[in-house]
C-alpha cells in the first residue's frame, strides 16, 4: 500500500497518544542491541531486509493493509533502510502460523491476532480479546498505561518473541447462522468457525468449534462443513461475502468486545538492530494500532446498512444464551488461573484494571448512547 504525496509528509508529525505512550514504555526498557549497532543518522545506518509472515489475505484489505502500513512507516521514519517485505496468509505460511514462523525466525516479524496461538500458552489470548473483556478503549489503556504491554511480552518471552499492539477491530458482531439461534439448546451440536477462549466457551456451550483462516470461512459455509461463522464485522464479512450463504447477523460478539493484533518481532532479530530501527518499529506499530481501529470505526456503519439493504436479518442472541456465556467464561477463568500460572499472573491485574474502567464506561458513555440513540 502505497502512501499519498500528503501522508507521507505527515506521518511522522502526527504522533498519536498511543505512539508517545509506547515510546515512554521503550524508553523505560533496557535495550538489549549492543552500542555497536546504534546507527546516529542515515548515513551510517545499515540497511535492513525483513520478512513479515500475516495472518491475513489481501483481500481484507483493513487488516493486510495495516500490516502494510507498518512497513511504509517503518522505511519512511529510517529513509529507506529498513525495509519490511509483507506476505499474505499463506505466501510465507499458512495464516494461522505466524507466531511459529517468527518464534523459528523463518520471518522476523509478523502480524495476527495472539489468541490463535492459545495452544501455546493460554495467557496470549490476554494480547486479543477475552469473552465479555475489554473494548478497543480499554484494551489500549491496558496496554498502555496498566502494564498490558509489559505482562504479554513476559508471556511473548517464552517463544523468542517480543510484541506490540499494531491494530484493534473495536467491537466485532456475533457472526453468520444459517438458521435462527432462538435459545442456548438452537446450540447444540452447531458447527461454527470462531477462535481465541470464545471458541472454548462456545464449546462448553455445546458448539463444535473449527478454527479456520479467513480465505477459507465462505468456502466451508457453502459446503456445509460449517453452519456459522464470525470474523470480525459488517466491512470485513462483506467482502468475505458471508451474506451470501448465511442470513442471519448475530450481536452483540461478547467474546470479543475489542479485539486487538500484534506486531510480534522475533527477538534474536529485534536486538540486532539498531536503537533507532527498533523505535521505529514502535511507533510504526502504535500509529498502526490507532489508524486500524479509526478505519473499522469509519467503515462499518456504511457496510452494515449496505447489508441490511441487501437482505441481512439481525438477530441478538438471547439472554439465555449470553448468561450461559457469561457463566462459563468465569468458570473457564478460574479453571485456567488454577491450574496456569502465567493465565494467573496476568489475569489477577486485568481483572483488577478490568472493573473500574468498565465501571467508568458504563456510567457515561452506555447512559449517554442509550439516550442519545433513543
Amino acid at each position: 500500500m502505497s502512501l499519498s504525496r500528503f501522508n507521507r509528509r505527515h506521518l511522522l508529525t502526527g504522533a498519536t497518544t498511543g505512539a508517545i505512550a509506547t515510546a515512554g514504555w521503550m524508553a523505560s526498557q533496557p535495550v538489549q542491541a549492543t552500542t555497536s549497532n546504534e546507527a546516529a543518522s542515515s548515513d551510517t545506518a545499515p540497511e535492513v531486509t525483513w520478512r513479515m509472515a500475516t495472518s491475513w489475505p489481501p483481500s481484507i484489505d483493513t487488516l493486510y493493509g495495516t500490516a502494510e502500513e507498518i512497513a511504509e512507516r517503518v522505511s519512511v521514519i529510517t529513509k529507506g533502510q529498513f525495509i519490511i517485505q509483507v506476505s499474505a496468509a499463506g505466501e510465507l505460511v499458512p495464516g494461522l502460523q505466524v507466531l511459529d514462523a517468527v518464534q523459528s525466525g523463518t520471518a522476523q516479524c509478523g502480524h495476527s491476532a495472539a489468541y490463535y496461538y492459545v495452544g501455546k500458552s493460554k495467557a496470549l489470548a490476554f494480547s486479543t480479546a477475552l469473552p465479555f473483556g475489554f473494548t478497543a478503549r480499554q484494551q489500549n489503556a491496558w496496554f498502555y498505561q496498566g502494564g498490558g504491554i509489559e505482562a504479554m511480552n513476559k508471556i511473548y518471552a517464552k517463544f523468542n518473541t517480543l510484541a506490540f499492539p499494531a491494530g484493534n477491530t473495536g467491537v466485532q458482531m456475533g457472526g453468520w447462522f444459517k438458521q435462527e439461534v432462538n435459545s442456548l439448546s438452537d446450540l447444540q451440536g452447531l458447527k461454527m468457525r470462531t477462535a481465541g477462549l470464545g471458541g472454548e466457551v462456545f464449546s462448553r456451550l455445546g458448539v463444535n468449534v473449527q478454527a479456520l483462516p479467513a480465505g477459507e470461512i465462505l468456502l466451508a459455509l457453502e459446503l456445509g462443513t460449517i453452519d456459522a461463522a464470525e470474523w470480525v464485522g459488517p466491512y470485513d464479512d462483506e467482502k468475505l461475502g458471508l451474506q451470501d450463504t448465511a442470513p442471519y447477523y448475530y450481536y452483540p460478539s461478547w467474546w470479543e468486545p475489542g479485539a486487538s493484533l500484534d506486531l510480534m518481532i522475533n527477538q534474536d532479530a529485534w536486538n540486532a538492530l539498531p536503537l533507532s530501527y527498533q523505535q521505529a518499529l514502535v511507533e510504526a506499530a502504535a500509529a498502526a494500532n490507532a489508524s486500524c481501529l479509526a478505519k473499522y470505526d469509519a467503515r462499518n456503519p456504511q457496510a452494515l446498512e449496505r447489508l441490511l439493504e441487501g437482505g441481512t436479518e439481525l438477530r441478538r442472541f438471547s439472554d439465555d444464551i449470553l448468561q450461559a456465556a457469561t457463566a462459563a467464561s468465569q468458570t473457564l477463568f478460574e479453571e485456567y488461573a488454577n491450574s496456569d500460572a502465567d493465565f494467573q499472573e496476568i489475569y489477577a491485574g486485568w481483572k483488577e484494571f478490568r472493573n473500574p474502567i468498565q465501571k467508568w464506561h458504563s456510567l457515561g458513555e452506555l447512559d449517554f448512547l442509550r439516550f442519545a440513540n433513543t
